[in-house]
């Protein structure tokens, strides 16, 4: 059986200069993203599993994205709070 290599003998070695990056394809800029994401922020948020595995199955159940589940929820809360939902 073969051993895995050591890095040790990597510590001494100097670093070259990293090579200059090829341009992205299809024009996209690494700052820009993809068309779709053009205006939109992100908005995240951390979940128990049991709520992760609800949200996905209900999303594939009713054949929707899981992001368009969201929306709905984050327009009925704006509702519930008197503030007119925004839509997408």
């Amino acid at each position: 059986m073969s051993r895995k290599p050591s890095f040790a003998n990597l510590r001494d070695r100097t670093i070259a200069e990293p090579a200059a990056s090829p341009a992205p394809v299809g024009g996209q800029g690494a700052t820009t993203g993809p068309a779709s994401r053009q205006g939109r922020k992100q908005v995240a948020g951390f979940f128990s599993p049991e709520m992760s595995f609800a949200m996905h199955t209900l999303a594939r159940r009713q054949g929707r994205s899981l992001q368009a589940l969201m929306a709905e929820a984050f327009n009925d809360v704006l509702r519930k709070h008197g503030e007119s939902p925004i839509g997408d």
